[in-house]
């Protein structure tokens, strides 16, 4: 796979990784913006944005979209995250230029119909809804809302209902105009593709946006906090987390395997002793969400209220006894080939290569080859978990429970107690 990227006159860079044994082409353009870079006031305008440029361009309406994609057997998306917001395709060979040329319109000229932004703004406002109905959802917004504290990585990413609803025409692209900036931006194509084709395809329909981004996204700050709803439903809800590491963080692989050996799979602590030996949950695990500055290193668990206050003590014995001692070498190689496994694999997918190296130069302003990778997982050793444990087990707590069915259950000070190391 032969990677090679070109930097527009611009400053938009455009990268390819050819595939040359494939029929199809996968494609997109990633957008270093999301929730992140929101004002309160703008919160969840990253995602209504992502929404309606398929309303409608200034050359296809929200049908044709469709129409043009589909008949050429094709498919296209968007998603919106705290830190982008990508708009992307998969095709086969000889459609690329028609999905370059549909997703570069969402760029460059969305309309933003206003009758068209009203019954979207309603689709949205009932994805809100859907995700407050959502309790295993919910509690991740209650978790960030409580770990990141009046910042925007602590608000949601739909936004508020209010907001949604305030949202116009101008609001939005002045919005794009400050953040959908060609510094701000890489597109990406992975399959069957010709560099300098591509290349020549994007710069065409990309060379009058704006070069330079005017806004400054907030550093995240790890705080911790609590956040507790007694709701009468079934399952109790609850994430506990603790300060983690960024994408930049040097470290950002010893608590990838760190989180493996705790809670990444079957063969997992958590899931071993909290499942498997005491049947108190149906889901448990752990994970390292990371930011651009800040992360969090969490432990999610869904169980039914009469369990809860068994199960946070047998989760904290779990905590210090990760670090009183250290893992095991069966452990340790276990998590390295299952994290190395989970690279190479998802590499076999073009979508998902093209989203990595996208990732890759928006954060790092490279791609990063595998064997660098490996070589840092494989240089892990025991005690560098062990230290580092301490290190995040140590950090303030952030505690959010969702659904208790009446039962009393611990509250933030009686957790923090638990945890005392």
């Amino acid at each position: 796979m032969e990677i090679r990227q070109t930097t527009l006159k611009n400053g938009l860079r455009v990268i390819t990784a050819e595939r040359p044994q494939i029929e199809t082409v996968s494609l997109g353009i990633w957008v270093n913006t999301g929730s992140a870079a929101e004002s309160e006031a703008d919160n969840g305008i990253s995602h209504f944005i992502e929404h309606m440029v398929f309303k409608g361009t200034k050359k296809r309406s929200s049908l044709q979209i469709s129409e043009d994609i589909e008949n050429a057997g094709g498919a296209t998306n968007a998603y919106t995250s705290r830190h982008f917001t990508c708009f992307y395709a998969k095709m086969l060979k000889d459609d690329l230029e028609l999905a370059a040329d549909v997703i570069c319109d969402f760029i460059t000229s969305p309309t933003f119909d206003e009758e068209e932004m009203s019954k979207e703004k309603e689709v949205v406002v009932q994805e809100i809804k859907q995700s407050t109905d959502a309790p295993d959802d919910l509690v991740f917004d209650y978790f960030q809302e409580s770990a990141f504290p009046n910042q925007a990585s602590g608000r949601t990413i739909l936004g508020s209902i209010e907001h949604v609803r305030g949202f116009n025409k101008e609001r939005m692209l002045n919005y794009m105009k400050t953040h959908y900036s060609a510094d701000n931006m890489v597109a990406a194509a992975v399959g069957r593709v010709d560099h300098d084709k591509f290349v020549k395809m994007i710069e065409e329909r990309m060379v009058g946006i704006s070069e330079k981004c005017d806004f400054v996204e907030d550093k995240q700050v790890y705080i911790g906090g609590s956040k507790t709803e007694c709701k009468d439903i079934e399952q109790t809800h609850l994430v506990l987390g603790f300060n983690g590491a960024s994408y930049l963080d040097k470290d950002y692989y010893k608590y990838s395997v760190l989180s493996t050996i705790f809670g990444g799979g079957m063969s997992s602590r958590l899931f071993q002793e909290v499942r498997e030996k005491r049947g108190l949950v149906y889901t448990i695990n752990s994970f390292n969400q990371a930011l651009k500055h800040a992360g969090v290193f969490g432990i999610y668990a869904g169980t039914t209220p009469k369990e809860l206050n068994e199960l946070l003590p047998v989760v904290a014995d779990e905590i210090k006894k990760m670090t009183n001692s250290y893992v095991s070498d069966i452990e340790l190689k276990r998590a390295k080939t299952q994290i190395k496994a989970s690279l190479l694999m998802s590499l076999e997918s073009s979508s998902t290569t093209a989203e990595i190296i996208a990732r890759q130069i928006l954060l790092f302003g490279r791609v990063i080859p595998t064997e660098e990778i490996v070589e840092k997982i494989e240089a892990i050793t025991a005690q560098d978990l062990q230290t580092l444990s301490q290190k995040i087990f140590s950090s303030t707590p952030t505690y959010a429970l969702l659904g208790c069915g009446g039962v009393k259950y611990p509250d933030y000070e009686d957790v923090k107690a638990m945890l005392k190391l």
